[in-house]
């Protein structure tokens, strides 16, 4: 009989107080088989697999849109189509476009912010329930998988964001030395994502609920991030702590953040800043904390 087996028979039949299973595997040096890892061993474990993360998020990318006509082109002319209906609808039946100057860059740049952050919010949602066959199969860090969602939607964004570029310039927005900046505010952007994704995935995966309430959040959350308009111009009636809420927003900080450096020609004020980074950073502890307490029960049950 091994060691294991004789000392739960000495505990089970010993004419002693049974102990329980836990403490007894404890102190014969037993471990549960899939047990959440400290913090930075999750974090080199995520390390170790950055090859598996990437690859897998190309490979969705590219499966993504093979089976139709145009392929890649969606991931453009989704944002694009929804752009045009937005300006059809706010710019020109709700005379949008009068109050704002260059009201087609102005909508254009708050609908691919915005969709960056609102597509990763959505797949993050469902990277976990969507995967449970792999997740059950191999043993690796489950932080891959709202990881690779994130990546995913990068990819995508690479392509929007040189349309954007594109169309801007068309519009007669000069080129300008803070365009430099841009890659810093999609930083900002990306680590709030990183963050939002996990916090997300979390959820997806116990509250089954989510996916059918997704679809309502972001809608308001579209509405109150100043994709449409000029936040600072329509709130000015409402009551001080409304119309902070909405400024404080992280989508319409990181809206507003790319407007001024696109549109505006201006260097984003402090509070632009201060905003986009504490969303940022508030995010990813928070999101990645709330995600790797969970570790061990994602794909039980």
């Amino acid at each position: 009989m091994s060691q294991p087996e004789s000392a739960l028979a000495e505990a089970q039949g010993g004419g002693r107080a049974p102990e329980s299973l836990a403490a007894l595997a404890e102190r014969h040096g037993l471990r549960r088989a899939i047990a959440r890892p400290s913090m930075p061993a999750y974090l080199r474990q995520l390390w170790d697999r950055r090859h598996f993360i990437l690859t897998y998020a190309t490979s969705r990318n590219v499966s993504k849109y093979s089976e139709s006509m145009l392929g890649q082109l969606w991931q453009v002319l989704t944002p694009l189509l929804n752009a045009a209906v937005y300006w059809l609808m706010f710019g020109v039946i709700l005379g949008q476009s009068k109050r704002i100057e260059n009201y087609p860059a102005f909508l254009i740049t708050g609908v691919m912010v915005f969709t960056f952050t609102q597509r990763t919010v959505i797949s993050g949602a469902k990277s976990i329930s969507s995967n449970l066959s792999l997740i059950r199969a191999l043993h690796f860090p489950r932080a891959a998988l709202p990881l690779a969602y994130v990546i995913q939607e990068l990819q995508q964004l690479g392509y929007s964001m040189a349309v954007l570029v594109l169309l801007v310039l068309v519009t007669g927005e000069p080129v300008s030395w803070l365009w430099l900046l841009i890659p810093v505010v999609l930083l900002m952007q990306l680590v709030f994502n990183i963050g939002t994704g996990m916090f997300m995935a979390r959820l997806g995966a116990f509250m089954r609920d989510m996916n059918q309430l997704l679809p309502f959040i972001t809608r308001t959350w579209l509405y109150a991030s100043g994709v449409f308009y000029a936040i600072d111009d329509r709130t000015k009636d409402l009551p001080d702590f409304l119309r902070w809420a909405l400024e404080f927003n992280p989508a319409a900080a990181y809206i507003e953040f790319m407007r001024d450096l696109l549109i505006y020609q201006r260097f984003p004020e402090r509070w632009a800043w201060v905003t986009c980074i504490f969303w940022a950073v508030f995010a990813l502890i928070v999101g990645f904390w709330y995600f790797w307490r969970a570790e061990e029960r994602y794909g039980r049950g």
